[in-house]
């Protein structure tokens, strides 16, 4: 069957006329120019110049949507910490004024300090503070969301969040991708007992998975985190679980984290800035994805640039992401983190939007979206802008005129 034939699967839904898309179907933007868009059933049916549409669009579709500027996938956002209560802004200052990351995680703040308004926050409550994060990440053209725990440490707290996650998908109508983050950090109960504490985290996997809650698997691999051995117990719970993992890799150091997600057979691997050659070769023969998360890189001033260059000679896919949290990424717009990836790590504005749709799409271990394709899901947004190029080139400012999920304009 063509599905870009109305004619084989009846009437659509809608039809956008008008623009051009910026398809990234193929080489460079996959540009076409006065495109066509139509949908139906939340897929895309159509894809291609409005030139060479079967019909007058007034017959093809129940609705007819004139448009301007450029169509894009909509953006995934494959990395966040969204669901959390409070924020660390004094943390903020602290930096400015010297403390490191370390200094601060040490002192009692940091996550650990999230972990304590995460607690004391009902699940209302929580969701409440997390929907307006959420509701400006799409209203920035974003269309599928990843949400990690990790704030909880323990299992009520751990399941607090991935229900709030569930919630958020559910109350804007969203695909929300759920990720247990327990091995996050070290919570106070279990002080001096890293292995205990892991203990627990694989014990509390199995019945969380069981209510529907968990869609990957993750952990912080570092010196103020948890160590490779540690981390490979947690990996080996998910994999008997038939779980994906992705993993906080090399962010600080090479502890061989990248290594090991290949080794697993992982989705990403995620901050990447100290990773080595050999992981990076690792990473290239499973097919894992290069998670770039500029806003933390940004925040934290580093210096330390992720082995963009070995990435693109070996061929591994750059995902880019906003890595939303209270600490260390305080970033709510994926074109901001498309921004910062071409400032601080030199993408291209073409690799930057590959990075925030196809390459994260692919991050998350999700097929049906990414590009703009005849049979993909119909997650589309419309830009105000002359050239695919300004998405990673404007600072801040509203540029997103309409954002679709499944064909479905948000409001």
């Amino acid at each position: 069957m063509d599905t870009n034939d109305a004619s084989t699967t009846g009437r659509w839904d809608g039809l956008l006329l008008g623009a051009s898309l910026a398809t990234l179907d193929g080489d460079g933007y996959g540009e076409i120019g006065d495109g066509a868009l139509a949908w139906r059933d939340g897929l895309l049916a159509y894809v291609g110049p409005r030139a060479e549409l079967p019909g007058d669009p007034a017959t093809l579709a129940d609705e007819v949507i004139e448009a301007r500027g450029w169509v894009t996938p909509g953006l995934v956002d494959c990395h966040t910490h969204l669901v959390f209560a409070g924020d660390r802004a004094r943390e903020f200052e602290m930096r400015l004024q010297g403390a490191s990351y370390e200094d601060i995680a040490r002192a009692g703040g940091g996550i650990v300090s999230t972990v304590r308004a995460v607690r004391a926050a009902d699940e209302a409550g929580l969701l409440r503070q997390s929907l307006p994060r959420a509701r400006a990440l799409l209203a920035d053209g974003a269309t599928t969301l990843e949400i990690k725990s990790g704030y909880g440490l323990d299992f009520d707290n751990e399941r607090k969040m991935l229900r709030v996650a569930r919630q958020v998908g559910a109350e804007l109508g969203i695909d929300v991708r759920t990720t247990y983050l327990a091995a996050h950090a070290l919570p106070p109960e279990f002080k001096d007992r890293p292995d205990a504490y892991i203990d627990a985290v694989i014990d509390w996997l199995p019945r969380l998975h069981g209510e529907g809650l968990v869609d990957a698997v993750d952990a912080f691999c570092e010196g103020i985190g948890f160590s490779p051995e540690q981390t490979r117990r947690v990996f080996e719970a998910a994999r008997g679980l038939g779980l994906p993992v992705k993993l906080h890799a090399d962010q600080l150091s090479d502890l061989g984290g990248a290594g090991l997600v290949a080794e697993f057979g992982g989705l990403s691997a995620d901050h990447v800035e100290h990773t080595s050659t050999d992981s990076v070769r690792a990473m290239a023969a499973s097919g894992a994805v290069a998670v770039l998360l500029p806003g933390a890189f940004h925040v934290l001033r580093e210096t330390k640039l992720p082995p963009l260059d070995a990435f693109r000679e070996h061929g591994v896919p750059m995902a880019v992401a906003t890595d939303c949290n209270p600490g260390t990424s305080p970033l709510l717009s994926m074109r901001q983190a498309m921004q910062l990836a071409c400032t601080h790590f030199r993408l291209t504005p073409e690799e930057a939007l590959r990075g925030a749709t196809v390459h994260a799409a692919r991050a998350l271990g999700l097929a049906d979206r990414g590009v703009l394709r005849a049979g993909m899901r119909a997650d589309f947004a419309c830009w105000d802008i002359g050239h695919p190029s300004e998405l990673g080139y404007w600072l801040g400012g509203r540029l997103a005129t309409a954002v679709h999920i499944g064909g479905r304009r948000l409001a």
